[in-house]
């Protein structure tokens, strides 16, 4: 396993040099290793798939630290914060479905419960699925019976999609960021351009360039507040405006129908993560290369607040009605509330560290985070999705790859799905996982031949309920969910790994892989030099160290 774990090191490595664009002859030397890199994993991925490794076990099979179990808090806990119970509105609703749900996973793993002391919630589990069938006029076997065969007829549904891939092409560098507004997809490029495109035509629409250096965070405000701008600046109601954040060190806000900025806000800081917060009045929140985290009113855009939230690079942020996430590069997550102040509207509730989060990859490491009621989703470059459980600090973890090679490098949640990218270091496949929410169930996998490794991904649904997605990174793609009849070459089927089949919720332990770090740090690369040449250097623009904090996030 330590051999592994030092070519999985060398891989990520690598991957991060190449999306530089000057590169330096020891870099360029470490490149050229590639294919004898990943040939050489591949020779130890098979010697390590004998019987001995099972899914849900990590790091060495015989030492199960990890037990295949499930043990996951319910998907509602009492309310620490009055105001942040605006959140479990719609979580209430899936609360009694998703509990059997979850008894139903524990009895398909032959019923063993996760040794972990009894709840730290004070709630237990199984009384919550009674209750709810109590309520329902069921009786828990009725509702473990209903709920397995909802979950087999979405999967039986799964199992027939079909999607038609469209190139959108015009960006001449990595997407490090996309969003879907309407019928419209908007990405940001490390090659400092924000590009609008109209998807049923897949055609670029405008060429937003105005930044000086690579975009790295896209957010778009809702409508209401997209019509109290276009008011106060005499455009039409019915404009949409779209926030881009740049290692320029702007947050620049564009009006989509007319293509130009109509605001640019100076944030002192590489930019590196960006949502907007609709409560009050509203809040841009940005996140900087050196840990901070702003807000920024939507009525004056002045700033109301400054803090040195992360010792490292922010490279998530999200918000779920009044409450803010923010994650770094050490695997730190922070989350805020925000009580709609002109003074400092964040409130800290809570900040989990790396020792928390079990993510402790130093400078250099990569966050993307999604939140869903009291649980929030974390892909961290590893083999799996890690879930925190934000108000009481507890971990599970969700394979997301049936081999240790493979990385997770975006999460996202759409119509009941929760979605990993996933992207294999042996072999340089990529894919897109599906699973079922709340319960966390593999449903299915999507790849096709040459994929490219996905970096960000949104989604949205056309008016008779399909699936439209896009997903960026070298390249822009935009997904169409098709009809089940009228196939055509190329065209992306649905497969179910089977090694996936057996995944579960795990209960989160010390073990060896969580205690891995320094990921982009190589000491035994032979002639390619020591650890401190094998970090990206800054390029002539001082902007590039903070670009690639978040390069790939």
């Amino acid at each position: 396993m330590g051999e592994v774990r030092k070519l999985q090191k060398k891989l990520r490595q690598i991957e991060n040099l190449e999306i530089k664009i000057n590169l330096t002859p020891e870099e360029k030397f470490k490149i050229s290793r590639k294919a004898e890199l990943r040939s050489r994993l591949a020779e130890l991925q098979l010697q390590l798939s004998g019987p001995q490794q099972t899914l849900g076990i990590v790091g060495d099979g015989n030492k199960e630290k990890m037990k295949r179990q499930v043990e996951d808090a319910p998907e509602t806990l009492p309310s620490q914060m009055p105001p942040a119970s605006k959140i479990l509105k719609g979580e209430a609703e899936s609360k009694a479905t998703g509990m059997p749900a979850l008894a139903a996973t524990q009895r398909a793993a032959g019923g063993r419960v996760a040794e972990m002391g009894g709840p730290q919630d004070g709630t237990e589990p199984a009384r919550v699925s009674l209750q709810s069938g109590d309520e329902s006029g069921c009786s828990p076997e009725q509702l473990l019976q209903q709920e397995e065969a909802e979950f087999s007829s979405l999967k039986a549904s799964w199992e027939k999609v079909r999607f038609r891939l469209r190139l959108l092409e015009g960006h001449n560098d990595i997407v490090t960021s996309v969003v879907a507004v309407d019928n419209l997809v908007v990405s940001g490029s490390r090659d400092t351009t924000v590009k609008v495109w109209h998807v049923p035509t897949a055609t670029e629409q405008k060429n937003l360039g105005g930044h000086t250096g690579g975009v790295t965070c896209l957010s778009a405000p809702p409508p209401e507040y997209c019509r109290r701008l276009a008011w106060s600046l005499s455009l039409s109601d019915k404009e949409r405006f779209i926030l881009s954040g740049s290692a320029d060190c702007y947050v620049k806000i564009w009006a989509l129908s007319i293509g130009q900025c109509v605001k640019s806000i100076y944030t002192f800081n590489a930019v590196t993560a960006l949502c907007f917060a609709p409560e009050g009045d509203g809040y841009i929140i940005s996140g900087s290369d050196g840990g901070k985290v702003q807000a920024w009113s939507w009525h004056t855009f002045q700033n109301c607040q400054s803090v040195n939230a992360h010792q490292e690079a922010v490279t998530s942020i999200q918000s779920q009605g009044p409450l803010v996430f923010s994650g770094s590069a050490e695997g730190g997550v922070s989350v805020w509330e925000n009580r709609c102040s002109e003074r400092d509207p964040l409130k800290l509730l809570h900040h989990w560290t790396s020792q928390v989060t079990g993510l402790s990859g130093g400078p250099d490491g990569r966050l993307k985070l999604s939140p869903r009621g009291d649980r929030v989703f974390l892909a961290y470059g590893r083999a799996w999705i890690k879930i925190l459980h934000w108000r009481t600090g507890m971990i599970s973890r969700l394979t997301n790859h049936s081999s240790i090679t493979g990385v997770t490098d975006c999460v996202h949640q759409t119509g009941g799905l929760l979605i990993g990218s996933c992207y294999d270091l042996a072999n340089g496949e990529s894919s897109l996982n599906l699973f079922s929410l709340p319960q966390c169930r593999y449903l299915a996998s999507l790849t096709w031949p040459d994929a490219p490794r996905i970096l960000c991904f949104a989604a949205w649904t056309t008016g008779s309920g399909d699936h439209r997605w896009v997903t960026g990174g070298r390249d822009l793609i935009v997904w169409e969910q098709l009809p089940t009849s009228g196939k055509q070459r190329g065209d992306v089927t649905v497969k179910r790994d089977s090694r996936m089949d057996s995944t579960l919720l795990e209960s989160e332990g010390d073990t060896e892989e969580d205690e891995e770090t320094d990921d982009y740090e190589d000491n035994e690369d032979g002639g390619a030099g020591g650890g401190g040449g094998v970090r990206p250097a800054a390029a002539d623009n001082g902007a590039s160290s903070s670009w690639l904090r978040c390069a790939l996030q």
